[in-house]
C-alpha cells in the first residue's frame, strides 16, 4: 500500500537581493510539497480540497460567463427603463421611470407611444420674487401627483423662447401668442380622449441606464412642464414619456443615440407592481434575430402614431370576411399600434366579424350584463370549464402573425367573470392595437428600416414564450 501524500506544492522565494539577468538567461524555481499535516485524515483533507475546486471552479466559470455577456453584447449601447402596469393605480396605462434635470430626480410616467410631448408636472417661476403656484393637477379636482419637478432647481433646465423658430414653427401645439420674446414657448396639450396638458417648453436632461450598469446624460430634450393638466390617465403618475414618432420627440433624440432602435415589453396588465416589463433603446438582446415581423409605415401625415400594415385577422383558423379597406390608411382605415390604449379597438366591420366569431364558439356559455362590453359570460359554470376558447391571430404584410395569449381578448373583469375585449369605432375609423392585446410580447420598433418586430415573452430577461 502506498501511503497517501497530499497534493500540494510551495513555491520557495528567497528574500535576497534578485541579480541581474542577461538576455538569453533563465531561472529555476524549486517546487517543495507541503509537509503532511498531522492530526487531518485523509477524507477531510480531499474534503477540503474538493470543496476548493469547486469554488475555484464557480469563479472560473463566472469570469468565462461574464466575458462571453461582454462579447455578445451588441456593438451599439443601449439604455433601459423598467415598465409596470398600473393596473394597482385603477388605470389601464404603463408606467415607465424616468429620471429628469440636473441633479437627476425620478418621475413616474406614462408610457404613450400615440402623443409626441413628454411633460412633467412641473414648478417654475424663472426668477420671480414670489414663489410659483403648486401645479393644478387633473383641473383641481383630484388627486395630485406625488412628484412636482422644481425646474429653478435643475442647472440643466432652458426654457424655449416663445420667438424662436422652433417654437414657432417646429412645434405645431404651441401657443402662437409671445407678448415678449423673452417670454417662453407655452402649449396647450390636447389629447384625443378628452385629457389635456398646459405648461411651457424647455431644453432638459434625462439621466439613463445602461445595460452594462454605467449611467449617461441624455442631452437636448424637448420636454413640457406642465402647470396644469387634466384626466383620470394622469391621477397616478407624474407626466407622459411620449414614445411618438416625430422630430424633437423624445424617441427622435434617444434613438439616434441607440441605432434607431427602441423595443418595449408589457407584463400581464393584471400584475402586481413588483412585475416589471422593460422600455430599452438600442438594440434588445433579448430578441431573437429570426423573430415575427411587420411593416411600419411611418409618413410624416401619419405622425405621431405607428400605422402597421395588417392584412386580416383570423379565429379558430378561419380568416375573417372583413373588407381590405378596412386595413388601409389610404381609404381612411388603417391600423396603428398604441401603448395608451388599452383595449383593442377596431373598426366596425371587423369589430362585427370578430366578436361574431368569438361569441358563436361560446354560444353553450352563459352570458351576464357588464357595462361596456358587448359579451360578457359566467365562467364559473360547467358550460364555462367545457368550452375551448378558440384562437386569434392578427397577419402582418411580411412574415409577421401575432398570435396573443387568450386572456389577452377574453379578459378577467371581475371573478368568475371574462369578457371578449374589443371595442368598436364607426367606419370609416383606424383600428387600433391597444396594450392589453400588445402584453407579454417584446415589440421592437426598427425606425431606419421602417419594421416592427416582435416575439412572445414575459419579459424576464432571456426568456420567451413559444
Amino acid at each position: 500500500m502506498h501511503r497517501f501524500i497530499p497534493l500540494f506544492f510551495f513555491l520557495i522565494l528567497s528574500s535576497a537581493p534578485v541579480p541581474a539577468f542577461s538576455a538569453g538567461s533563465h531561472i529555476r524555481l524549486t517546487l517543495h510539497r507541503r509537509p503532511e499535516s498531522t492530526g487531518i485524515s485523509r477524507l477531510e483533507i480531499l474534503r477540503t480540497m474538493i470543496h476548493g475546486d469547486r469554488r475555484r471552479q464557480r469563479m472560473i466559470s463566472d469570469k468565462i460567463g461574464r466575458r462571453r455577456r461582454a462579447c455578445s453584447v451588441p456593438p451599439s449601447p443601449a439604455i433601459e427603463m423598467p415598465v409596470w402596469s398600473g393596473a394597482y393605480t385603477g388605470t389601464g396605462q404603463y408606467f415607465v421611470r424616468v429620471r429628469l434635470g440636473t441633479p437627476a430626480k425620478p418621475f413616474l410616467l406614462v408610457t404613450d407611444t400615440g402623443s409626441d410631448l413628454t411633460w412633467v408636472t412641473c414648478r417654475y417661476h424663472g426668477g420671480a420674487d414670489s414663489p410659483a403656484p403648486s401645479p393644478d393637477v387633473n383641473g383641481g379636482g383630484g388627486r395630485r401627483s406625488k412628484r412636482v419637478f422644481n425646474a429653478d432647481l435643475s442647472r440643466s433646465f432652458r426654457p424655449i423662447s416663445c420667438s424662436s423658430d422652433l417654437c414657432r414653427t417646429e412645434l405645431p401645439f404651441s401657443l402662437s401668442t409671445c407678448p415678449t420674446p423673452a417670454r417662453p414657448c407655452a402649449y396647450d396639450y390636447q389629447y384625443a380622449e378628452g385629457s389635456s396638458a398646459q405648461g411651457i417648453f424647455a431644453n432638459e436632461s434625462a439621466t439613463v441606464e445602461l445595460l452594462n450598469g454605467h449611467r449617461m446624460k441624455l442631452k437636448g430634450l424637448i420636454i413640457g412642464c406642465t402647470s396644469t393638466s387634466v384626466g383620470s390617465s394622469f391621477i397616478s403618475a407624474d407626466g407622459v414619456l411620449a414614445l411618438g414618432y416625430g422630430p424633437n420627440t423624445f424617441v427622435s433624440r434617444a434613438t439616434a443615440k441607440f441605432g434607431n432602435l427602441f423595443s418595449y415589453c408589457f407584463v400581464d396588465h393584471l400584475s402586481p407592481r413588483n412585475a416589471t416589463g422593460h422600455l430599452t433603446f438600442g438594440p434588445n438582446p433579448d430578441l431573437f434575430p429570426h423573430s415575427p415581423s411587420a411593416r411600419l409605415i411611418l409618413e410624416p401625415k401619419l405622425q405621431p402614431f405607428y400605422y402597421i400594415s395588417v392584412t386580416g385577422i383570423s379565429v379558430a383558423g378561419e380568416l375573417l370576411p372583413i373588407p381590405a379597406s378596412v386595413w388601409n390608411d389610404s381609404s381612411g382605415g388603417g391600423a396603428i399600434l398604441d401603448s395608451g390604449t388599452t383595449l383593442t379597438i377596431l373598426a366596425e366591420p371587423a369589430y362585427k366579424a370578430v366578436v361574431s366569431a368569438i361569441s358563436t364558439q361560446l354560444i353553450n356559455v352563459p352570458r351576464v350584463e357588464i357595462d361596456p362590453f358587448q359579451y360578457c359570460y359566467n365562467w364559473t359554470t360547467a358550460a364555462a370549464a367545457a368550452t375551448a376558447v378558440p384562437g386569434l391571430t392578427v397577419h402582418f404584410t411580411g412574415s409577421g402573425n401575432l398570435t396573443p395569449p387568450r386572456k389577452s381578448y377574453l379578459i378577467d373583469v371581475a371573478d368568475g367573470v371574462k369578457c371578449i375585449g374589443f371595442s368598436s369605432t364607426p367606419w370609416p375609423g383606424v383600428s387600433t392595437i391597444g396594450n392589453i392585446l400588445q402584453q407579454e410580447h417584446i415589440w421592437e420598433f426598427d425606425l431606419k428600416n421602417q419594421r416592427l418586430r416582435f416575439h412572445p415573452s414575459n419579459c424576464t430577461e432571456g426568456s420567451f414564450y413559444h
